[in-house]
């Protein structure tokens, strides 16, 4: 199945101004990730840019950029206009979203989210989630929880919910979603063109939307979530740990 990995970026980020383009250890943010999507090497990585200085930066790194409407409502919309425009030709079957403030991305989680969405007969959407061992992150309402329909023994299942609230009731393990997610193009297609559901607006959650309508997510669980950068003391503990690590 040709894939293509889509990372979407702009600098309209409140809580990290111009976050794509943050230097870290001599490399902005966006083609870190950029240099990860490359090295999973499971198809062409093209960067959709909401303004011209993403898309500079991209190119003049040797990497596809395409200039989308800033003001499309989220980075899901501008994945697909993106691949719309450079692929008009429809020959990719499958795009991973992959989100441009995961730096230190191991290449084999992009791997991992595309076996997610093509393991299985009938999957729509594939993610990734990672058992939460921190206590306190489990009460946390920026730490997404995945409900899973896990197979038996093993560590693929079905997406039932996701949620900001601890879930599910019980003795047993939470996970935490990755929010990382490939899908088949037509479910792409399909996706954007639904409005927000009820549970996407109130639980701040746009694969609710998925789910509301009947598509299927599956997830994939991976030993270790990558770690995003959110904030300035997030981007100062990276820049440190990638210095020491790079040196």
């Amino acid at each position: 199945m040709k894939t293509a990995i889509v990372i979407p970026a702009r600098l309209g980020s409140t809580r990290l101004p111009r976050k794509p383009l943050a230097d870290i250890a001599g490399r902005a943010m966006i083609l870190r990730v950029a240099d990860a999507a490359k090295a999973a090497d499971i198809g062409p990585v093209l960067i959709a840019a909401g303004e011209e200085e993403i898309a500079e930066a991209a190119r003049a790194a040797g990497y596809e950029a395409v200039l989308t409407d800033p003001d499309l409502p989220s980075g899901t919309d501008r994945v697909l206009a993106a691949l719309q425009a450079a692929d008009p030709d429809r020959e990719c079957e499958a795009v991973i979203n992959l989100q441009g403030d995961l730096p230190d991305l191991d290449p084999a989680v992009i791997r991992a989210a595309l076996e997610a969405v093509t393991g299985a007969e009938g999957v729509d959407i594939g993610t990734l989630a990672t058992e939460n061992a921190d206590a306190a992150k489990r009460d946390d309402p920026n730490a997404v929880k995945a409900v899973l329909a896990l197979e038996a023994g093993g560590r693929r299942g079905r997406a039932l919910y996701f949620t900001r609230a601890t879930a599910p009731w019980g003795e047993g393990p939470i996970y935490k979603h990755v929010g990382i997610y490939a899908f088949r193009r037509a479910a792409l297609e399909r996706f954007c063109a639904l409005p927000p559901s009820p549970l996407e607006k109130r639980e701040r959650l746009e694969q609710l939307r998925a789910l509301e309508n009947g598509m299927r997510i599956d997830a994939l669980l991976i030993d270790d979530a990558p770690d995003g950068v959110d904030t300035p003391e997030d981007l100062e503990r990276l820049r440190a740990r990638l210095s020491a690590k790079e040196t």
